[in-house]
């Protein structure tokens, strides 16, 4: 049987809501849909490249958990409300993944909460020994 074990970040959503930051089942992490808040303060930025720099903080923090990094990232999905704020990210995103390069997505798509601009998921495989 594999291990499966929840990475919590201690953002209200994951209790309110019921789900994890994300989820170690055997060599692979599932990191959930993840918004630009400062799950320290439950505080957001208005400008969308602050939230994807904060969303990419909170998806390293529980990659680094899981006992990996943005290096192991196989894919990742970007959600946005506004379709040109996509854009103005790209160098944020380029930062954690243009040597990576793993298979990604854009939607545009409403979000849980109308100051979110920017929502990140991501898969990544745990480093064999």
């Amino acid at each position: 049987m594999t291990e499966r074990r929840a990475i919590l970040s201690g953002s209200v959503f994951e209790e309110r809501i019921g789900y994890a930051r994300a989820v170690v089942d055997g060599g692979w992490v599932h990191v959930s849909g993840t918004t630009g808040f400062d799950y320290t303060t439950m505080t957001i930025s208005d400008d969308v490249v602050e939230q994807a720099e904060q969303c990419l903080r909170n998806i390293g923090a529980a990659l680094a958990e899981a006992g990996c990094g943005f290096e192991d990232v196989v894919r990742v999905r970007y959600l946005l409300p506004v379709r040109e704020d996509f854009e103005p990210c790209w160098p944020v995103l380029r930062r954690c993944f243009g040597d990576v390069r793993p298979a990604a997505t854009m939607m545009v798509c409403g979000l849980a909460d109308p100051r979110m601009r920017i929502e990140i998921e991501a898969y990544a495989r745990v480093p064999q020994p």
